[in-house]
């Protein structure tokens, strides 16, 4: 990526993800990363953070998108996570079958 403006190291949480953005009058495919990070010290809150990659992404400026999320509401999304993962899973084992 060449002008990222999250920080990708060895504690990255997913650093080439397969990524879509879509607007009214745009799509477009791109790598990206994708990182769930807390606070250092006194964490109190969950911050998930996602940026594509600007070089095959034209239609936006650099950018990264961050949201805020209680303890509750990251339990709220990981349980949603990991419950469409069983449901890929299971549909993979049923084409595999």
């Amino acid at each position: 990526m060449s002008d990222r403006l999250l920080r990708v190291n060895a504690y990255t949480t997913l650093d080439l993800v397969d990524a879509r953005v879509r607007g009214h009058d745009f799509e477009a495919t791109a790598l990206g990363v994708v990182n769930v990070s807390t606070p250092r010290e006194t964490p109190d809150h969950v911050d998930l953070q996602v940026e594509l990659d600007d070089a095959d992404v034209k239609s936006l400026p650099a950018h990264a998108d961050e949201i805020t999320l209680s303890a509750d509401q990251a339990r709220t999304l990981a349980g949603a996570l990991e419950s469409a993962a069983n449901r890929v899973e299971g549909a993979t084992e049923t084409d595999d079958a």
